[in-house]
């Protein structure tokens, strides 16, 4: 059991990483060809992943209350941040009024709203045969692409390119998970990384745009069977890619594997960094390749800053509505600063 919560634990905070440095890098993607193909090989596996991950935790679905429990968790989150981020925007980008537009979600924040609707779609697609259940998921997937209309409001795009990765995740068992995990898938896991690479680098010219699920296929400006085709293609390669990163995973506990229960806090609070980074002179001197060691440095410092203790006891109210980790947090201080006055007292 510990070792299953290890290894669910450091894929969530790899995961996470690779969110912050794939939303880092965005800013160099067209200056630059290897960090613009690094991305498009991030952005096939990372977000696909987390969906799987969290559609195989979603096995609670049935049970009373969950439905309650679920929105207080992702829709009470998202409305606040929607509106957080709307003042920040205003701010930033020095707009004319508050734009607050509860129905299409800012930028990250599409996950929650997706999420729950995943959820939502498990009370009747958990009813089918895995099969019969992957292959409509598939087909709603590749059919939303020919649909204009179905875009980032309220996230519908998103919701169903990505809900086959959500149901496959919730269809795997544990048995499958640790097949994934033995020697001999982890010898050649990275193999499909290397040919993903090798691939966007003879095709520079397919936009990342088709990684995000959220256009259609005339808005990527391509034909529908060709759009279909290409989507279908990205499942295929998207899949295979989750599955190797999963069996590269590690299972053993280190110093980072518990900040992997905290990635809600990580992805809700990174884009408040991005987005100044984004905007400021900083860019402009780190748009060289080498500089991409630099800038995952930069993403993992970010990533472990803003799953500690401290950041998480300060963000709960904002995301949890609770206040358990600022008393947890004030009240281990407080045992910490009482000896040492005791010990000034006494010298």
């Amino acid at each position: 059991m510990k070792q299953r919560d290890y290894f669910f634990d450091n894929a969530k905070f790899i995961l996470i990483f690779f969110v912050v440095f794939g939303h880092l890098i965005q800013s160099f993607i067209h200056e630059n060809e290897i960090v613009y193909t690094l991305y498009k090989v991030i952005y096939t596996f990372h977000m696909p992943a987390f969906i799987l991950v969290s559609g195989f935790f979603a096995r609670g679905f049935y049970q009373k209350g969950y439905i309650k429990k679920i929105a207080k968790k992702l829709i009470l989150p998202y409305l606040i941040f929607q509106l957080i981020y709307s003042i920040f925007y205003y701010f930033l980008y020095n707009e004319s009024s508050i734009a607050i537009d509860p129905l299409n979600p800012h930028w990250s924040l599409w996950f929650l709203i997706s999420l729950f609707f995943w959820h939502i779609m498990l009370f009747g697609f958990s009813r089918l045969k895995p099969a019969v259940g992957l292959s409509l998921a598939l087909a709603i997937g590749l059919g939303v692409g020919y649909f204009d209309w179905i875009s980032n409001y309220l996230s519908l795009s998103r919701t169903f390119v990505f809900f086959p990765m959500f149901l496959l995740g919730f269809y795997l068992t544990k048995e499958n998970v640790q097949m994934l995990t033995r020697p001999s898938f982890r010898i050649i896991a990275v193999i499909p990384f290397v040919a993903s690479f090798i691939f966007y680098s003879s095709f520079p010219d397919i936009s990342y745009q088709w990684l995000f699920g959220s256009k259609s296929y005339s808005a990527l400006e391509t034909t529908e069977t060709i759009g279909m085709m290409i989507r279908l293609g990205l499942y295929i390669l998207s899949t295979i890619m989750v599955f190797s990163f999963l069996a590269i995973v590690p299972k053993s506990k280190f110093f980072f594997t518990s900040l992997g229960r905290n990635t809600l806090y990580v992805y809700l609070l990174h884009g408040f960094f991005i987005r100044i980074f984004r905007e400021s002179e900083v860019p402009h001197y780190l748009s060289y390749t080498e500089n991409i060691v630099l800038l995952a440095a930069l993403s993992f410092l970010l990533t472990l800053l803003l799953s500690s203790k401290l950041a998480t006891a300060v963000a709960q109210p904002f995301i949890e509505l609770k206040v358990t980790l600022l008393t947890k947090y004030k009240k281990r201080s407080s045992s910490f600063s009482r000896p040492t006055k005791k010990r000034r007292l006494e010298n």
